[in-house]
């Protein structure tokens, strides 16, 4: 079973944020590069958990029905 995915974790520069296995950035056991992944907090600021993850409904104009 996957753990759960810290949405506001406290100190995420502390973490690589590429698998499952959340590795200290100088200890990476996975291989997943050179570099550690980043948390979207990190990325996209407070907050990015709340746009972008559900796809907007296509709005056809009206006056034709299909």
């Amino acid at each position: 079973m996957a753990k759960p995915f810290p949405i506001n974790p406290k100190n995420p520069e502390r973490i690589c944020w590429g698998c499952d296995k959340y590795c200290p950035p100088d200890a990476m056991a996975c291989g997943n590069g050179s570099e550690r992944t980043q948390h979207p907090v990190e990325l996209f600021g407070e907050g990015w958990n709340e746009w972008g993850l559900a796809a907007q409904p296509e709005i056809k104009p009206s006056g034709k029905p299909d």
